[in-house]
């Protein structure tokens, strides 16, 4: 077997990583002294990660942390790198358009590179497109490009591409939206404008797709929605009756139109203690529409139709006319998270890698005194078969006995065994028989029998015999039928295998050069391991927070036979007397708080809790909704990112259901590789930075001297926005300081971020509730999302939690206090939806300069050089720093040459060591056939490694 390593040398590699483990331990420590990082991880999840040439002599693969295409020759000895093309950051998907054009999609960059492999390698044109696009096909009679993107991103609004089919506001605060676009492009037909003219985008009823699939006479495109979710959604807490009763009935007040739906079926299903006798909060409750009685069902199957005021189509996958470029199909009740699709080339029946969610079922751990657990069956991982119009789930692990927790009696050690999990991108043969998949999560690929897959025929205990050992996080296949070989892409070690299809063993691999620290690679599989995660095989940290982030879905978690904790973390508004005035006051919480009526307490029973993302978590403090791992199994720290990760070891045995709980030194590697993931710029703020009117106005009311919260007078009784969502970038802050509030409900809820709040927008409709001022919706028709903002996920608007009675200026406070009014509510509401973040807009985006386009992309140049410039804080990034870095990637001579921008001067360094040269002289490079020049906007701190200096060696890469 023939291991080779791509890029820079072995030797210079192991250096790198050794200079990188150090510069990751100084960010995570919170002891370091700051500095700018030379490599920022986002670990995007790759779709479609490599990709077999036509004429099959060429292997194509996506180097995501590096961000580059590794281009390889393909002989019957193997592998042999032949080209390595710089794209955007964070490729996670190509194809193929013939043996000499290639298509990469750049997940972090918003763009496709299109890379010509006439004459020297390299991107001859970058198209832009929405916000994280993820997968990409060529079909149709003039074989289209369909390219999956979230429905927001700058360049959506665009002038340039105003007048394209689709293109325009995404419109987040207008009910029944679709968030799900695909971009389509004419390959022979790019356009003029900034970065290319769309076709049209064409705009699905879902929230944001992932994996495309082509049928075999390339009609019909197929989109999956990524978290499509499964119908399910929350019922807010004032809609369930107190008490935890589960008979009779009671009635929310005020009533408002339409009449008589006031009238609720009952409290939380018990127990109403812990094992303990220590009484839970009461708290909102997670139903389920059951399409067959037409009615929203909690696992009492009791009718919840009146505390809900929306509908969940839960169109999972949708098939496009790719001539016409029309939706002619949707299937529904494929998965709740969908990760790839392919199609059977002779019968042209679709599969689905995708798992189903189990969170309906309440409670984790052994569930004795609560009588149900998820512990070990989190989610199903399956591929359901969409044939003739119908679907068909096919469970992998179906050989699994749920009943039996880890270390009970009868349960079997062996099923992890057969046990497939996270399966991803499949691969089927020329023939239709076979099928190929890779899970992710398990170092494996499956290998079934199409025919037994579809009838649901095959036996995993049996079937397991033909799966295909893979290390190294198996993340996408290319099946070499002409050589009886399978390309296996590895995420974890960033690598190719080689496997011979005859013997089923690995005979080669390519490590593809990795920039990342080595905790970062050593961490990694703690969160996707399902193997070593649980005790039969199926779950993983990764099955509820997809990829490193969010499931879009809620969860009741807590655990009735554990015990009441103590809450360290510091806390506003929550004295004894400002919680029982504003009781007294408003009837807010209607139960005594946190169950036991004592506010520094963790109840181990918390309600339904929506996942959070694992990005971003570091400067944030104590983790989960409430703040409950500041206290736990490595100590009780209120500050302590790490600690607080650390304290997550519980859920190995409680939720996951492994036999035992990872060592010390097993915990570490998660932590310091969780920690150093971050999340993405946002997409809705303007590449500039600057705001609009609206946002604006919205900062200058959240950062202003009213209080919205609490007492107009008096020291720590009252504050504004910012006095609770601190947004402070030079200490990490971004909407929270790791503090504690009470905030009228039933439990002490940490102050959360909000980097994010334009991932939750898609749920509009809300019942009556005495506990907001803006009335109750209606029925409000079709939605994308079960889920929004709190906690809990019940409230559907920003609009709406801002109209909360806390929030009131005719509550509490007086007149003094509280939003003013409605215009008031919108415009923070606009401005959290592109509030501050760790990263400045602009990075990532990128524009290529060609001899024809200087006058549509000039304007673009001069605003990422002007970014780079820019002053920026993050302490992510080591305090004050630059918006970005420029980095400038061309062909001179038929050599690859690369250019940092350096601000000072104003001028460009080459990788060579020779002289800089000016912004004009770097321009007139493109002038020349071959030699078009692709600027990209990279994280500061990174410019040098992307453009001169690859391993930061010393010696240039030019040299």
């Amino acid at each position: 077997m023939g291991t080779q390593q791509v890029g820079a040398s072995q030797s210079r590699w192991r250096a790198r990583a050794a200079s990188l483990c150090a510069a990751a331990s100084m960010l995570v420590s919170v002891n370091a002294t700051a500095q700018t990082p030379s490599f920022v991880e986002f670990d995007s999840a790759h779709v479609r990660p490599m990709a077999l040439s036509p004429d099959g002599t060429r292997l194509f693969a996506v180097n995501t942390p590096d961000n580059r295409l590794e281009v390889f020759s393909v002989s019957a000895t193997g592998l042999s790198l032949i080209a390595e093309v710089p794209v955007g950051l964070e490729p996670v998907s190509v194809a193929a358009r013939s043996n000499t054009e290639v298509w990469v999609v750049n997940h972090l960059s918003d763009s496709i590179s299109v890379v010509s492999l006439e004459g020297t390698p390299r991107v001859v044109r970058t198209l832009l497109v929405g916000d994280e696009p993820r997968d990409i096909v060529f079909a149709g009679t003039k074989g289209h490009a369909f390219i999956t993107t979230a429905h927001r991103g700058q360049h959506r609004t665009d002038p340039s591409i105003a007048s394209v089919p689709g293109a325009g506001d995404p419109q987040l605060t207008t009910p029944s939206v679709g968030r799900a676009d695909v971009w389509v492009f004419n390959p022979a037909s790019l356009g003029t404008t900034l970065g290319g003219t769309p076709v049209r985008i064409v705009t699905l009823f879902g929230d944001t797709p992932r994996g495309l699939a082509v049928s075999p006479d390339k009609k019909t495109v197929y989109a999956a929605i990524a978290q499509s979710g499964n119908q399910t959604t929350s019922v807010s807490m004032d809609s369930v009756c107190d008490g935890f009763e589960s008979t009779g009935i009671c009635f929310v007040f005020p009533d408002s139109k339409p009449w008589g739906n006031n009238i609720l079926p009952g409290g939380l299903p018990g127990p109403r203690t812990n094992a303990a006798g220590a009484k839970a909060p009461e708290t909102g409750l997670i139903v389920k529409w059951n399409n067959t009685t037409r009615q929203w069902e909690d696992m009492l199957g009791r009718n919840w139709n009146n505390g809900v005021r929306l509908n969940l189509p839960d169109k999972d996958v949708f098939a496009i006319d790719a001539d016409n470029l029309t939706e002619k199909a949707f299937y529904t009740g494929v998965g709740t998270s969908i990760f790839n699709l392919a199609t059977n080339p002779k019968t042209g029946v679709v599969y689905a890698t995708n798992s189903d969610a189990n969170n309906l079922t309440r409670f984790e751990g052994p569930g004795v005194f609560g009588g149900s657990t998820v512990q070990g069956n989190i989610a199903k991982m399956r591929i359901s078969v969409i044939s003739g119009g119908t679907v068909y789930p096919r469970h992998l692990n179906k050989h699994i006995d749920y009943s039996k927790l880890a270390n009970s009696a009868g349960f079997d050690p062996t099923a992890k065994n057969h046990s497939l999990s996270t399966p991803t991108e499949m691969a089927i043969s020329s023939d239709g028989t076979k099928l190929y998949v890779a899970a992710f999560s398990s170092n494996k690929v499956g290998v079934f029998d199409t025919a037994a897959l579809e009838a649901d025929t095959f036996n995993p205990k049996t079937a397991s015999a033909n799966y295909i050992p893979v290390s190294g996080g198996p993340s996408g296949l290319v099946l070499d039928e002409a050589r009886n070989r399978l390309y296996v892409m590895t995420r974890f070690d960033n690598g190719v295998k080689v496997i011979d299809l005859g013997t089923r063993k690995q005979v080669a691999s390519a490590a593809l050069y990795n920039p990342e620290p080595a905790s970062v690679v050593e961490g990694r599989p703690f969160l996707y391991d399902a193997d070593f995660s649980s005790a039969n095989g199926e779950a993983s940290c990764a099955s509820c927070h997809i990829f490193g982030d969010k499931d879009e879905i809620a969860w009741d978690l807590g655990n009735p036979d554990d015990e009441v904790s103590t809450n360290p973390i510091d806390k506003r508004l929550a004295s004894d007397l400002a919680i029982g005035a504003f009781n007294a006051l408003t009837g807010h919480p209607g139960s005594p708080i946190n169950g036991t009526g004592d506010q520094h307490a963790f109840h181990p029973m918390k309600g339904p809790m929506t996942t959070q993302t694992l990005r971003g978590m570091a400067n944030s403090g104590a983790m989960h909704w409430r703040g409950d791992r500041s206290n736990g199994f490595y100590g009780v720290n209120s500050d302590a990112e790490d600690v607080s990760f650390k304290n997550f070891i519980v859920a190995y045995e409680g939720l996951l259901g492994r036999v035992s709980m990872p060592s010390e030194e097993e915990m570490n590697k998660f932590t310091a590789f969780q920690l150093q993931v971050q999340l993405p710029p946002n997409p809705i703020r303007k590449l500039d930075n600057s705001l609009t009117t609206a946002q604006q106005a919205g900062r200058d009311f959240y950062f202003g001297s009213r209080r919205v919260d609490g007492l107009a007078i008096g020291s720590d009784t009252g504050f504004n926005c910012n006095g609770c969502h601190a947004i402070d970038a030079s200490q990490g802050f971004y909407g929270t300081d790791g503090k504690s509030s009470f905030e009228g409900i039933s439990q002490i809820m940490k102050i959360p971020h909000v980097r994010n709040m334009y991932t939750k927008v898609g749920m509009f409709g809300f019942p009556d509730s005495s506990f907001f001022q803006h009335p109750e919706t209606g029925p409000m028709g079709d939605q994308i999302r079960g889920f929004g903002f709190t906690h809990d996920g019940a409230v559907d608007t920003l609009f709406r939690f801002f109209s909360a009675i806390v929030f009131s200026n005719t509550s509490v406070g007086g007149p003094l206090v509280g939003f003013p009014g409605d215009t008031d509510r919108r415009n923070v509401e606009a401005f959290m939806l592109a509030s501050d973040s760790d990263l400045a807009p602009v990075v990532g985006q990128q524009v290529t300069l060609t001899s024809t386009n200087a006058a549509a992309v000039g304007s673009r140049i001069d605003l990422l050089i002007a970014r780079a410039k820019a002053p920026f804080v993050s302490k992510a990034l080591g305090g004050a720093t630059y918006e970005a870095d420029l980095v400038a990637k061309t062909v001179v001579g038929g050599k690859p040459k690369g250019f940092l921008y350096e601000r000072s001067a104003g001028t460009w360094k080459p990788d060579d060591g020779t002289a800089n040269i000016t912004t004009t002289a770097l321009r007139t490079l493109a002038l020349k056939a071959g030699q078009e020049v692709t600027f990209t906007a990279v994280p500061p701190g990174s410019g040098v490694r992307i453009a001169l200096d690859r391993n930061l060696d010393g010696k240039l890469d030019g040299q």
